[in-house]
C-alpha cells in the first residue's frame, strides 16, 4: 500500500493537440471508442473480418464526434497488415487521421518502443520533453486468476520509466477466471491490479497509473461472458468506490454481449454506461461501438452510442437560470391563450437548444442508419447506402461536424459552470 499511495490522484495526458489535453482523475469523465475487435459489421456488407479501410473509417468517425475524446486500441483490427507491421500503420493512422490522445499496445520491448517514438515525432518534441509528462497512454490486462503476463509488464514498465500513463484492467468474470461471487471477484480484481500498479511504482515513482475494471460475469448454462447485467452495474460502482478509496482514477467500459443491433445491444450497452458514470469513472473503454463481447465493432452501433453519450454529457451540466431562461417576459406576453412558437428569443439562450437526433431520416427515427456525422439529412432509403459509403469518403467530415449539436467534455468537470457548448475547447467546432 505504500507504494500505491505513490500513484497521482489525477493525471493530464498531452496528445499532439494540446488543445485535446485531457484529465483523468476526480470529476472528470472522458470516452473512447470500440478497441481490439477482429471483426467489423454494417448494414452494407455484414459482418466479416476488418481491414485498414474499416480501422480507417472509425477513426474518422472518432475525430469527428467530440463526445468521443480519445482513441482506444485499434477500433477494429486491421488483418490485412501483417503483425509484425501493424502497431507501425496502424499508430501512423491514429496520428494523421486524429489529433487527440492515443494509445498504444504494450505487447513486448519493440512495439511500445516504437509507439512511444512514433508520438514523439509526431508532437515534435524532444525525448526530455516527451518524458516531462505524459502524452499517451496503454492499458494491461491481467491474466486471470492472479498472473500477469510478461510481454505486457515489460511494456507496461517501459511506459512507466518514460512517465506514460498505463491502465490496469484485469480481466475477471465471475464463474470463469474469477469467483462467482461479486465480492470475491472483486476482490481478486483489486489484488491483481494493484500488484501491478505497485510494481509501476516501484518502476518510477509517481508513475501515472489507473486502476481499470472489467468485472462481470459469465452466463452460467454455456459460459459466454455477459455485459451490461446488474452484476456488471454493480462491480463498476464498486470499483469506482475503491478506486477513490486508492486516490487513484478509474477506467471502466461501454459493453453488451449482443449479436445484431437490437434491444438488447441497447439496453445493456446504456446500463454498462450506467454502471460506469455512476461509479465515477474518469475514462470509458469501448463507449461507441462495441458488439458481441467485443468480437464485433460496429459503425452503426458507434451512431448509436454516440447518441447516448450526448444525453450522459447533457444531464451532467447544470442549466443557466438567469433572467433571460426563465423567460419571464415571454410568458406574460404569450398569456393563458397564445403559444410560444412565434415568441422571439435572443438567439444566445437558444443556440444550444434541443439538439437533432443523429441517426434522423425524413423525420423519423432511424437508430440503424448511419447519418449520424451529418446531422439531420433527407435522404430517400433507397440511395441510403450509397449515400453513406459516398460521405464516409468525403474531405469534409469534420467540418460536417459543425452542423451536430455535439456536446463536449473533455477535460471538464462533472457540473462545470461552463457552457455546453465550449468552442474553444473543440476545435471542431471552430
Amino acid at each position: 500500500m505504500e507504494q500505491v499511495a505513490k500513484a497521482p490522484s489525477h493525471i493530464a495526458v498531452t496528445p499532439r493537440n494540446p488543445d485535446r489535453t485531457l484529465i483523468f482523475g476526480g470529476r472528470y469523465f472522458n470516452f473512447g471508442q470500440v478497441a481490439s475487435p477482429p471483426n467489423v459489421m454494417d448494414l452494407d456488407q455484414g459482418r466479416r473480418v476488418g481491414v485498414r479501410a474499416d480501422f480507417q473509417n472509425f477513426l474518422k468517425l472518432a475525430q469527428a464526434y467530440n463526445c468521443i475524446q480519445f482513441s482506444c486500441g485499434y477500433p477494429v483490427e486491421p488483418m490485412d497488415l501483417h503483425p509484425s507491421i501493424r502497431h507501425l500503420d496502424g499508430l501512423f493512422d491514429k496520428l494523421t487521421l486524429t489529433d487527440k490522445v492515443v494509445h498504444a499496445y504494450a505487447l513486448g520491448t519493440e512495439r511500445i518502443e516504437d509507439a512511444m517514438e512514433m508520438v514523439r515525432i509526431a508532437a515534435g518534441l524532444t525525448h526530455e520533453a516527451f518524458d516531462a509528462q505524459p502524452r499517451m497512454f496503454t492499458n494491461i490486462n491481467s491474466t486471470s486468476p492472479l498472473k500477469h503476463d510478461w510481454p505486457m509488464l515489460d511494456g507496461a514498465m517501459r511506459m512507466a520509466t518514460r512517465n506514460q500513463m498505463v491502465v490496469v484492467s484485469p480481466f475477471t468474470l465471475a464463474g470463469a477466471m474469477a469467483p462467482v461471487t461479486l465480492a470475491g471477484a472483486l476482490a481478486l480484481q483489486n489484488a491483481e491490479g494493484l500488484a501491478a500498479i505497485a510494481l509501476l511504482q516501484a518502476v518510477r515513482t509517481g508513475a501515472p497509473v489507473m486502476y481499470g475494471a472489467f468485472t462481470s460475469n459469465v452466463d452460467m448454462k454455456t459460459g459466454a461472458p455477459a455485459f451490461g447485467t446488474r452484476e456488471f452495474v454493480r462491480a463498476m460502482q464498486i470499483s469506482g468506490q475503491l478506486a477513490r478509496f486508492y486516490g487513484l482514477p478509474l477506467r471502466a467500459s461501454n459493453a453488451n454481449a449482443a449479436n445484431a443491433l437490437d434491444a438488447q445491444a441497447v439496453w445493456e450497452s446504456a446500463f454498462s454506461l450506467q454502471g460506469s458514470c455512476s461509479g465515477g469513472a474518469n475514462l470509458i473503454y469501448h463507449a461507441a461501438g462495441w458488439m458481441e463481447g467485443g468480437s464485433s465493432a460496429s459503425f452503426e452501433k458507434f451512431i448509436i452510442d454516440c447518441e447516448m453519450l450526448q444525453q450522459i454529457i447533457y444531464t451532467q451540466h447544470p442549466i443557466q437560470v438567469d433572467e433571460s431562461t426563465l423567460a419571464v417576459d415571454a410568458i406574460a406576453e404569450v398569456g393563458p391563450h397564445g403559444h410560444f412558437l412565434a415568441v422571439i428569443i435572443p438567439s444566445n439562450v437558444t443556440a444550444t437548444h434541443f439538439t437533432h437526433r443523429c441517426c434522423r431520416i425524413g423525420g423519423i427515427m432511424k437508430p440503424g442508419w448511419m447519418m449520424g456525422v451529418f446531422g439531420r439529412i433527407n435522404v430517400p432509403l433507397p440511395n441510403k447506402r450509397r449515400f453513406w459509403r459516398n460521405m464516409l469518403n468525403r474531405q469534409w467530415i469534420r467540418q460536417s461536424a459543425k452542423n451536430l449539436s455535439l456536446l463536449s467534455i473533455g477535460a471538464k468537470p462533472r457540473g462545470a459552470q461552463e457552457p455546453i457548448f465550449n468552442a474553444e475547447k473543440c476545435p471542431a467546432l471552430k
